[in-house]
């Protein structure tokens, strides 16, 4: 089959010869060397590039239908030659100027670029599926040809205007003027030897209905008729549409399989892998309007980029209008991909509008409540799938609980946290399933904060909690410290920092401890005193604990108060934070404490700034001062004055009682 495009030549002066960015000349090699195990993806990403190509000629020439040049009827051609062994992916959209070929083309002006390539791990299978999530679909035809031909021409230029480049994928690319009646581009692929068997109508048909049969856009190619003469198929000059050329989100849902679903969804965001779960929905009422939204099983390179959102395309009345419709979705709902397509906003919307719009409220109110109630069922019916999907994106989906307090029942749902009743780090534990084995008499539902999973597990505050089996919830994510302060009750049981207040474990001990703790608090009053009086303004009191079975002190804040660990996260990010005075609690049954009642009141100052640190050191913090930590410790296991570190050789607890140091 010949090409009859008429993408002519009428060169300009001498065509230049540039070098590609070093980027563009990693992913050309690896296109040609690598990514040989799905070749037929070439086709994808072209057709696909062609296609919104057209859609963004549809939105521009709502304010310049002079765009349209005389030729309304949009359409992407597949042809091939098979003397010449070429295939030409061409399309009547809006093209592209000199300068937009050479940002778009002879480099890659993305910033996942690095991502991408972060990413590849040397399974070409696994690797085929990042071309075109990183917007570099257009270099996998380097994988099945060794020169590439571009001509195009952006629409509104004059026919001098168009443009010419040509690459062999070897590090340079030669780019010239030409003259080109027709708008939009043409990319002609000049094949490598072992791919012949692309030059088939039957073959790239196929590829276009596997592929790509979703589009909206005609893809046409030219029909095959049976020849007696020739024994063959002889090439005519009328055309046939391909794919079904119907918006796949327009379709009854009876009508649409899973199959068409997925690819659909590798389409609009451009992702080889296939979605967790998929939402179609035509709404009715004040708005009316239809979703096409899914949940993706990967990650996108740009996810913790929350000003950089563009999962959503917005159509209205099936014309597309932008492809990064960020004010549809919450930012914590930034992995959704798909499409909204509204009957009532206007074609000439802009983001000024979409900003100010009440329908875009409505819509963007009850997509997310759509998608919550996805995941809702998700994490019922689907665990499996549910779990790949929280330690995909539960960090985002926490960011709910600051941004959106009308969806917090829904979000509490969804939630998942680990806690004391595994043995790792794996967030699986949901508020309906701690609830569902809190103890006997057991009220609240209690957390613990760190600023990693290790240092909140090993937290001194979960020691009586652990004796008496109680399940505590372990929060070591940044964003949990704003959870922990918006999420404050669940299923009317109050969430509780066991790091916080005078925790009332009342209910939880038995009789004869009850007594024995009152008695310990009583007896070492005189000790919590002189303490108080050691640490000065460090601390707002000292007193009696029994939250701790092994350490020797621990420090609490007070309830409503910032705890220690948001403190410093505040402070690591330059924000100002507020200044909290710490409680120390100190445990009455432990040998350094009980040490320290017998040592003379000279020696106090040391061992209450030594209990101080080593409380400070246990919840994860930095020492103001570890110097002088070090020199007290020495000094009083080995009996030297602090100030000085000298021996003393008369006092101290001695070289066998390092122990009761901590």
């Amino acid at each position: 089959m010949t090409d009859t495009t008429s993408d002519s030549t009428a060169a300009a002066p001498a065509a230049e010869t540039r070098g590609f960015q070093a980027e563009v000349k990693q992913l050309l090699h690896l296109m040609i060397h690598s990514l040989y195990s799905h070749p037929e993806i070439f086709l994808r990403e072209l057709v696909s590039n062609a296609a919104d190509a057209v859609d963004k000629l549809k939105f521009e020439a709502l304010k310049h239908p002079e765009y349209y040049e005389r030729e309304p009827d949009l359409r992407v051609v597949v042809s091939y030659d098979r003397e010449a062994r070429t295939i030409t992916v061409r399309d009547n959209g809006i093209g592209m100027s000199f300068d937009e070929v050479v940002a778009n083309i002879g480099t890659i002006a993305k910033s996942g670029t690095r991502e991408f390539f972060a990413q590849l791990s040397g399974d070409e299978a696994k690797d085929a599926r990042l071309i075109g999530q990183f917007g570099v679909g257009f270099y996998s035809s380097f994988i099945v040809a060794d020169r590439v031909v571009l001509v195009t021409r952006r629409a509104g230029l004059a026919p001098a205007e168009g443009v010419r480049w040509e690459s062999a994928g070897e590090g340079e690319y030669s780019i010239e003027r030409c003259e080109r009646a027709e708008r939009g581009t043409a990319i002609t692929l000049h094949l490598r030897e072992g791919h012949d068997d692309l030059l088939s109508r039957h073959r790239l048909a196929a590829l276009v209905r596997k592929y790509s049969d979703h589009i909206a856009v005609p893809i046409v190619m030219h029909k095959e008729v049976w020849d007696e003469e020739s024994k063959g198929y002889k090439t005519t000059a009328e055309d046939e549409t391909i794919n079904q050329a119907s918006a796949l989100w327009a379709r009854p849902k009876q009508d649409i399989t899973d199959e068409q679903y997925d690819e659909f969804y590798r389409h609009v965001a451009h992702e080889g892998t296939a979605p967790l779960a998929h939402l179609h929905a035509r709404i009715e009422g004040r708005s009316e309007y239809t979703l096409l939204l899914y949940i993706p099983a990967v990650a996108p390179f740009d996810l913790w980029d929350r000003e950089h959102r563009h999962g959503i395309k917005l159509y209205v009345r099936r014309v597309f209008i932008m492809d990064d419709a960020g004010e549809l979705v919450p930012p914590y709902l930034r992995f959704v991909r798909g499409i909204v397509d509204s009957n009532d906003l206007p074609l000439n919307v802009s983001r000024e509008i979409l900003q100010e719009s009440r329908d875009v409220e409505t819509i963007r109110s009850g997509l997310t409540r759509r998608v919550l109630d996805l995941l809702e069922s998700l994490a019922s019916d689907e665990k499996e799938k549910y779990a790949t999907f929280w330690s995909t994106f539960g960090q985002v989906l926490k960011e709910g609980f600051v941004d959106d307090h009308g969806n917090h029942d829904k979000l509490a749902k969804l939630v998942r946290f680990a806690s004391t009743h595994g043995a790792s780090d794996v967030q699986d534990v949901g508020l309906a399933d701690y609830v569902a084995r809190m103890k006997d008499k057991q009220e609240a539902i209690y957390y613990v904060t760190g600023e990693t999973y290790a240092a909140a597990a090993g937290s001194p505050h979960l020691e009586f909690f652990r004796k008496k089996g109680i399940e505590v919830l372990i929060l070591s994510d940044r964003i949990d410290e704003w959870v922990a302060g918006t999420l404050t009750e669940f299923d009317g049981k109050p969430l509780r920092s066991v790091a916080k207040g005078a925790l009332d474990l009342a209910a939880l001990a038995d009789s004869d401890e009850k007594a024995a703790q009152e008695q310990e608090a009583t007896a070492l009053k005189p000790l919590t005193e002189r303490l108080a009086r050691a640490l000065g303004e460090r601390v707002k009191e000292v007193r009696v604990t029994h939250r701790l079975t092994d350490s020797p002190a621990c420090l609490v804040v007070g309830e409503g108060e910032v705890s220690g660990n948001l403190e410093r996260l505040l402070k690591a990010a330059g924000q100002k934070a507020p200044t909290v005075v710490p409680i120390l609690e100190i445990n009455p049954r432990h040998p350094l404490v009980k040490r320290i009642e017998t040592e003379p009141e000279a020696r106090v100052d040391d061992w209450a700034s030594v209990l101080f640190d080593e409380a400070l050191l246990a919840e994860g913090a930095q020492l103001p001062d570890p110097a002088a930590f070090v020199r007290r410790l020495n000094a009083l296991v080995f009996g030297a004055d602090a100030s000085s570190g000298t021996p003393t050789g008369t006092t101290g607890v001695g070289p066998t009682s390092t122990d009761a140091a901590g």
